[in-house]
This record gives structure tokens, sequence and C-alpha cells, in this order.
């Protein structure tokens, strides 16, 4: 998928299966992407079978394999119909599901999962495991959720801290673009994770603000530069919660685009508290562009 020159280039999408509901709608959500991408589909099943044929019967084993590539017919066959021409590829996993997610997306692929799964031996376990897949991606992530009304508002979203993430940004702009949608950059601030006291709060309030809008504008004048046939409008909010407002805003909108900021946690990389809130109670399908530890945690 070729965009603006110098745009990020969305590459191919990935999406994990389990045989429930929300991977199902998942898969039909992820074949839409491809097809707006016109770029392949890659469906994949992890059986995860590799580690347990130790204590696990090869009769055990063949059934999972075959449930799972029947799964993977059904869910190709499901998606040729609503999306005929399109590109569809699917693999049979006997790894786990996190690790062969990751593979499968590469470099530069897009890695799709529903927002609960199934759990069990058999099955892929997209709520737990979409997690994990979220919080050690290197690619994109995208969490499908809040798609039970169906009706479209013609807008991506991206939430916007200061200018590392002009990045992130950018991919909602071209998320935008082949969406032929309008962009809104949203930077939501909260006064009192910058000061120490009420009475500095009050003292010190014109200055922050200035200095919230200033990171804003900054993203927002890159991106109008850069996509100049695109709609962008540029908000600055107080709030007393990030992710509360965030969720609110995505009420309003097909897709929430995000920097998947890192936490160092106990045993390996956990996402941050907006972050892991927005995976769990937005009401659009969430995007998590990886961003590197270093520039901050995500409120």
């Amino acid at each position: 998928m070729k965009g603006t020159a110098g745009s990020p280039e969305l590459g191919p999408v990935i999406v994990g299966v389990d045989g429930s509901d929300p991977a199902h709608r998942a898969a039909l959500w992820a074949a839409a992407e491809a097809a707006r991408r016109d770029s392949p589909l890659h469906i994949v099943h992890a059986a995860d079978t590799d580690d347990r044929t130790r204590w696990v019967s090869a009769e055990r084993v063949d059934r999972v394999s075959n449930a799972g590539r029947e799964l993977l017919r059904d869910t190709a066959a499901a998606i040729e119909e609503h999306c005929p021409g399109l590109h569809i590829t699917t693999e049979l996993s006997r790894g786990a599901p996190v690790p062969s997610l990751h593979r499968t997306a590469g470099l530069h692929g897009t890695v799709v999962v529903g927002n609960r799964g199934l759990g069990g031996f058999e099955y892929l376990m997209l709520g737990s495991v979409g997690l994990k897949v979220a919080a050690g991606a290197t690619t994109p992530v995208i969490v499908v959720r809040g798609l039970d009304d169906g009706a479209g508002t013609g807008v991506v979203l991206v939430a916007v801290r200061d200018e590392h993430d002009a990045e992130c940004a950018r991919y909602a702009a071209r998320e935008a673009e082949i969406r032929k949608a309008a962009l809104r950059l949203l930077h939501v601030w909260n006064v009192f994770e910058f000061t120490g006291t009420a009475v500095t709060m009050l003292d010190d309030i014109e200055t922050l603000v200035g200095e919230q809008v200033h990171h804003l504008t900054a993203v927002a004048n890159r991106i109008r530069d850069e996509f100049p046939a695109l709609t962008v409008q540029a908000d600055a909010e107080k709030s007393l919660t990030v992710a509360g407002t965030l969720v609110e805003a995505s009420r309003h909108t097909d897709l929430l685009v995000m920097g998947g900021r890192r936490s160092p946690g106990y045993i390996g990389p956990t996402l941050g508290q907006a972050t892991h809130s927005l995976l769990h109670h937005a009401h659009c399908p969430v995007q998590l562009i990886p961003r590197v530890s270093g520039h901050g945690n995500m409120s």
C-alpha cells in the first residue's frame, strides 16, 4: 500500500483466530482493513502443540490440529463472502499464540486480535494473550472492540502527548487517508501530573496550558504539511483522568490510534495505565503504535 511520499506504509494484516465470536468479528474487521490497504490478509490459528507432545497423546494433538485447520478454512470462506477478491492466506502454528503472531507480523505487519477469546489448550486466549501481544509487539497491533452498533463516524482519533507521538499521528493520518475520513488529534492532560500543590497549579496555569498546546500544535502542523488533503482537527482537553477522556472520545470515532508505551513489569514489559484502560473500555477498535519506552510512559 503506497501512501503520501514519506508517510508510513501500512503493511500486511495478520489476524489471530480461536473460534470465539470476538475473534470472528476481528477477522472480518481485519479483512476490511486489508482491503482498504490493498494488502494481503494472513489468518493465524495457534494450536500451541509443540510443548505438549510429551504429555498429550498423538491422537489429541491430531484432533486439535484438525480442528484448527477447519477453523481456518471456515474463517477464510466467511471472509471471502464479505471481501471477494481479497488475497487470503492461512497458517496453523504449532507454537504458542504470542510468539506465533509476533513472528508472522515480521518487521512491517499489523497484528489484529479480538478483545476476548475462549482460552484453553485448543484455543487462542485473546483476552490475556491479546494484552501480551500488544505489550511485546514491535509492530502495530489493533484490538478490535466496540463494533456493536456498526455505525461509522468518518473520524480517526489519535492520542497525542508530545512531539514524540508525531510518528503515531502519521500512522493515524494514513488510516484516515485510506478511509477517506477526518483526523482528530486529541491531547489530554492532567494538571496534577505537572504540579505539586493547588497553589502552584493556579500560579502556573497559563504556562502549563501554553506548553500543552505547543506540543499538540507542533504535531498537528507536521501532519497538515505532510497530508495537505486531509481534514485535521486538533483539540487539547484538561481532565482528571486521561483514560476516561479518551474512552469517551472513542464513542465518536472509527479507530483510536495511540502510542503503545511500555512500562517495565516484574516479568517483562507491560502496557501503561491509560493504554490498558483503553484496550478494556474503548468504544471502537484501538491501534497501538510501538513507542520507545525511553520517551516516557503513557499516563
